[in-house]
């Protein structure tokens, strides 16, 4: 039932009925359906009141009554309820509209009598329409509650805490643990609003009738199986043909009296018209008389969109929805409805505000609204240096708020090298300068130092500007805050010398290495010279008992070795002057390999000390021999010394003169038999075939050249005719020479001159 403002002003709302004409059970009388406002049927009438409506539930009422007059109680008592409905939704509507007309009648006075009645109904007219506007229409929402409250979680299983009243609701994170519907498992996602989620396990579960059994999600236990029932109805001669139900099967459908489905006859299809009010609610079916539901309407009629600004011809049970967007802003007034074909009734702002509060540090979680946001809910603790004492202050308030005062020792450690410091109470900023002794262990000599501690001392700072004039008034000096090294150690410590020839005294922080600037004087190690170098530090080397023995760090002898070398080494020995044996020879002899290709370097020791079988292994170059056997092939050895052996395994091809057949054999077993292959008849006839086509083409050359002969001589004379007889003389034929027989003799004399350089070439590498 639509409200009751809907059917004020006229019939001004969303209740517009649409009546056709509609066919009777066969006595020729029409009946009309009405609406609640302006009818836009063919035969509708316009009008609004309580008369029109209940003629249309009586005429539908006497219609009925007429097309079953035989029918059960039930029917007239379904028709009676509907009047009493009717009866009160028309006092009601009464009661609204008096209500409207009194607020108008109050709210003009005496002097807008003077006024015409034009503007009065208008001004009525707009009064009454306001009086209906819903109210998110003209307001936005509420700014969100600054109370703070104390609330628990969802699952109510979180400690209590105090929270601002618009953010009351929160969750502690735990699993919820509530039992699910399907009554087996329990929830496991953290706390949360509202109802469970459906369980997400599978269980086997039976279908409604339990005949079959299958594997289903526990969120849906009710299934149906596709089996037909099959019990024996209560008549005893039937079955129930309906699939998997739940309880009793219910009476025979064909036990008691039976009419068509249409209720106009008694008979199983009465073969009128169904006449069915369509779920449209303003059409009927047209059908014959059917079982079961009747089709969609399919009529086409002409619709408007919900929004009001289209309207198109389409089938009537279609809804029709335009795509236009709505451009109305939203209770917040900053964000657009964007909803498709919307009524007006634009819903509130769905979306978080997202500002950022006046605590700078978090952002308004409630919904979007109008105005100023709410302080920030949250609290921040300002804590002194050590943090033992402390003040809460709302959020953002952290930044003005004075740090509170502390009574307890100040819990720094020591930014000196001391281990405490001198007790002071706790304080932001630097603490004070360390006046304990130093007591630090010089790094060279080990002492303590006795100056007071110098790690934070004030200094003076360099560098900065200069004026530039009398007229600049000199800047007051800075001091920088630095550590400053220990002073030097002025005890004296007795140091011998760096080439241990004295001992002398001297402070603490200058011991170290010094040189008595004598000649140093030990002995080399090649036992000839001696160190000639100034005063110098000497590594002592580990077991050694001469204290006189040169070091690493003397001079080396720079005088070459003049000891005799081993018998058969032509080279000398590589180290300067030394004591001993001269070490082996380690240098390397080039020779040539058994084929006289390959370079070969060997150690001069080896190839000296070595006997023959030995010599020529490391002669061998380990590649296969160049050399070339008696058949023209290469050698398949070894880089070997002496002659190449003659055992030649490689496959040659042989070919009967004509160059026809051809087979390979091995080269040795070639010539030793003196193998050869005989062209065979068709190789004879080939070639007789061959030599015919020669001398047919060389006949046939013969021929064109005569004939290209004699056109030139034709040419020739004929341009002889045409010359004056004074000016004629003989024609003469020069020949030009090809390039071999100018320059014959030259070339034999070139060649002649590279065979005998091959030749010589040859012969002095072999040998």
């Amino acid at each position: 039932m639509e409200a009751s403002w809907r059917q004020v002003a006229g019939g001004r709302g969303r209740a517009r009925g649409r009546a056709t004409v509609a066919p009777s059970s066969g006595n020729g009388v029409h009946h009309r359906g009405a609406g609640g406002g302006r009818g836009k049927g063919p035969v509708g009438v316009a009008g609004s009141g309580p008369s029109p409506g209940g003629a249309a539930i009586a005429a539908s009422a006497g219609s009925s009554a007429k097309r079953s007059p035989s029918g059960s109680g039930a029917s007239q008592t379904s028709v009676a309820s509907e009047l009493t409905s009717h009866r009160k939704f028309e006092e009601i509507k009464k009661a609204n509209q008096a209500a409207a007309k009194k607020l108008v009648e109050e709210h003009f006075s005496s002097s807008s009598e003077e006024e015409g009645d034009e503007d009065f109904e208008g001004k009525r007219g707009k009064i009454v329409a306001n009086t209906f506007t819903t109210y998110t229409t003209q307001t936005g929402p509420c700014p969100p509650c600054p109370k703070m409250v104390t609330t628990t979680c969802y699952c109510k299983k979180g400690k209590p805490i105090p929270r601002r009243c618009s953010a009351k609701e929160w969750s502690c994170q735990l699993p919820c643990g509530q039992k699910l519907l399907c009554g087996q498992h329990k929830c496991e996602n953290p706390c949360h609003a509202g109802s469970c989620q459906p369980c997400p396990r599978v269980s086997r579960q039976k279908c409604v009738c339990g005949k079959q059994v299958a594997e289903r999600s526990c969120a849906s236990p009710l299934w149906h199986c596709e089996q037909v029932c099959g019990k024996t109805l209560p008549c005893g001669n039937h079955t129930c043909e309906q699939v998997c139900h739940v309880g009793a099967c219910g009476d025979c459908p064909r036990s008691g009296k039976r009419f068509c489905p249409c209720q106009k006859s008694n008979v199983p299809t009465c073969g009128d018209s169904c006449d069915k009010v369509l779920e449209c609610g303003i059409h009927r079916c047209s059908q014959r008389c059917h079982r079961g539901p009747c089709e969609t309407c399919r009529q086409e009629v002409e619709k408007q969109c919900r929004c009001g600004k289209h309207t198109k011809r389409m089938p009537c049970h279609k809804p029709y929805q335009c795509e236009t967007k709505c451009v109305k802003m939203r209770d917040c007034q900053k964000h657009q409805c964007r909803r498709k074909c919307c009524p007006g009734n634009c819903p509130p702002c769905d979306q978080n505000c997202g500002r950022t509060l006046g605590c700078r540090n978090h952002k308004c979680a409630s919904v979007c609204h109008r105005g100023s946001c709410y302080p920030c809910p949250e609290t921040v603790d300002v804590k002194c240096n050590c943090g033992n004492t402390k003040v809460t202050v709302p959020c953002g308030r952290e930044r003005t708020t004075k740090p509170p005062k502390c009574k307890e020792q100040c819990s720094r450690p020591p930014t000196c090298h001391h281990t405490s410091q001198e007790k002071h109470r706790c304080h932001f900023g630097s603490c004070p300068p360390c006046h304990q002794p130093c007591q630090k262990v010089l790094e060279k000599c080990g002492h303590l130092c006795p100056a007071p501690c110098h790690d934070q001392a004030l200094i003076k700072q360099t560098g900065r500007h200069q004026p530039t004039g009398p007229w600049e008034q000199l800047s007051e000096p800075a001091f920088i805050q630095t550590a400053l090294p220990c002073p030097p150690c002025q005890i004296p410590i007795p140091t011998i010398c760096l080439g241990k020839h004295e001992v002398s005294p001297l402070p603490c922080h200058a011991v170290g290495p010094y040189s008595c600037k004598r000649v140093c004087g030990r002995t080399l190690n090649c036992q000839n010279h001696t160190c000639m170098k100034e005063c110098h530090k000497v590594t002592e080397l580990d077991g050694s008992t001469d204290k006189n023995k040169a070091g690493p760090e003397c001079l080396q002898c720079e005088e070459g070795c003049s000891k005799s070398r081993p018998l058969g080494c032509p080279h000398p020995c590589v180290l300067p002057c030394h004591p001993g044996e001269c070490p082996p020879c380690v240098q390397m002899l080039r020779i040539k390999c058994h084929c006289k290709i390959t370079s070969l370097y060997v150690g001069c020791r080896k190839i000296t000390t070595a006997d023959v079988n030995e010599k020529n292994l490391l002669s061998c170059c380990k590649n296969q021999c160049p050399k070339e056997l008696p058949c023209g092939h290469r050698c398949k050895e070894m880089c070997h010394p002496g002659e190449c052996p003659f055992n030649c395994n490689q496959k040659v091809k042989l070919r009967c003169p004509c160059k026809r057949i051809k087979k390979e054999l091995q080269c040795n077993k070639v010539r030793e038999n003196q193998i050869s292959i005989e062209c065979d008849t068709m190789c004879k006839e080939m070639k007789r075939k061959a030599s015919e086509i020669k001398e047919a083409e060389a006949k046939a050359a013969l021929e064109e050249e005569k004939r290209r002969q004699q056109a030139e001589l034709e040419a020739f004379e004929n341009r002889l005719k045409g010359r004056r007889k004074k000016n004629k003389k003989r024609d003469e034929v020069t020949v030009e020479l090809t390039l071999w027989q100018k320059y014959k003799y030259y070339l034999l004399l070139v060649c002649a001159v590279m065979v005998a350089v091959f030749a010589w070439y040859i012969v002095h590498n072999v040998d």
